[in-house]
């Protein structure tokens, strides 16, 4: 086990933990982009994805603004992580601040390395530390006075470095895989675009042209691994799927429509935020949805279901304004989705068009499969690392012998 010495985090701060802005919306839409909760959870490491803009006050300019290196800490929970989750804010094309559901912490450099604390508080035994100071009073939450009580691991520096390179590199890895994917994606869109605009596109209405359209099961949960992978709403991010936070159910009464077949497209199709997220499913694997997913599959005889997968994922704005209902219970009727219209190609423009799509799915998929091996290591590497049970020269011939 580890003999590395520990202090309390606020020992190796540089400055005092500090909330996040707080703008109502309707002052929103112009100004520095604001890291919120949305990113928190959807990202390990905060870089230049698109964010809400908020307009900074001249005084917030000093106190207010992110640097590389930043770690921000989840206030709340949400329904699928808990409250303290921590995120690395990477270098940056330009300013960003937080919100006030978000608490930074900025790490000395000449005391601890801020992406070595990162990982720590990736780590089980970083999460279970955040959990004794998890207030469920209420809302489960976390406050920063309890925070920066918190006991942390400092080895030497040079150590601390070495392991956050480590592990850095197989992060930097998995975000260049994740951009092979994301252009990869683009040009696909960018083509069928072309496409469309071409002379012969087609207009059709989902339910014309589908061979099925219905939701998924009610599971019956099972641990069995060898039961049947069910997919949630949350394996639905991105236009593509996760099978990460997928369950199982017993198969014995799964219908045969409600089974995936390749190149069907899903649509989450319930809740705000959620709702009218689109991904096409490109596993061979046997697996079916629950009841918040719609499985919309394609005929055929009528049209290639690859080029009808990039219709739906360009008409995913307009889906998303399909919900009805009160907010957190909208729901997407199975009917309205098939009153959708979409845009295609010509007939023949769709089978010129089929191979480049897939050959750049193809690409995308395996750049997303190589991402996940690393991450899989990645984890494995943490937990020891962090434990003191392997050493950094230990683990690069690991690293080494994996890649």
């Amino acid at each position: 086990m580890s003999e590395w010495p520990t202090v309390r985090f606020e020992e190796i701060l540089s400055s005092p933990l500090r909330n996040g802005v707080s703008y109502p919306s309707k002052m929103r839409g112009q100004g520095v982009p604001m890291v919120n909760m949305r990113e928190i959870f959807a990202y390990d490491i905060i870089r230049d994805q698109e964010c809400e803009l908020v307009p900074l006050k001249e005084r917030e300019l000093e106190n207010f603004l992110l640097a590389q290196g930043d770690l921000l800490f989840a206030r709340q929970s949400l329904t699928y992580e808990g409250a303290g989750r921590c995120v690395l804010v990477a270098a940056s094309e330009g300013p960003r601040t937080w919100e006030s559901h978000l608490i930074r912490a900025r790490i000395s450099r000449e005391l601890a390395d801020p992406r070595f604390i990162y990982y720590y508080f990736r780590s089980a035994n970083g999460r279970r530390n955040i959990e004794t100071i998890i207030n469920q009073v209420a809302a489960a939450g976390i406050r920063s006075s309890d925070l920066k009580e918190l006991q942390v691991p400092v080895p030497p520096l040079s150590e601390q470095e070495d392991i956050s390179a480590l592990l850095g590199a197989l992060d930097d890895k998995i975000a260049v895989n994740e951009r092979i994917a994301t252009t990869s994606r683009e040009l696909g869109l960018a083509l069928f675009a072309q496409a469309v605009a071409e002379d012969g596109a087609m207009e059709v209405d989902i339910d014309s042209v589908s061979c099925a359209l219905t939701r998924g099961i009610a599971p019956k949960y099972s641990e069995s691994p060898d039961d049947l992978v069910v997919l949630n709403q949350k394996c639905i991010r991105g236009g593509r799927v996760s099978l990460t936070p997928a369950r199982r159910t017993l198969r014995d009464k799964v219908k045969e429509p409600k089974l995936l077949v390749r190149n069907d497209v899903l649509v989450n199709s319930t809740g705000v935020g959620t709702l009218g997220r689109v991904a096409c499913w490109n596993y061979d694997e046997a697996a079916t949805v629950d009841s918040h997913i719609t499985i919309v599959r394609f005929d055929e005889t009528q049209l290639d279901p690859v080029c009808a997968g990039f219709a739906m994922l360009r008409a995913q704005p307009e889906i998303e304004a399909m919900g009805e209902g009160s907010t957190g219970q909208t729901e997407l009727r199975r009917t309205q989705l098939g009153e959708l219209e979409i845009f295609l190609p010509s007939k023949e423009k769709q089978h010129e068009l089929r191979p480049k799509l897939d050959s750049l799915e193809a690409r995308a998929d395996q750049a997303l499969s190589e991402s996940q091996t690393l991450a899989t290591l990645r984890d494995t590497l943490l937990s020891q690392l962090m434990s003191g049970r392997l050493r950094v020269k230990d683990a690069e011939k690991i690293v080494e012998d994996a890649t």
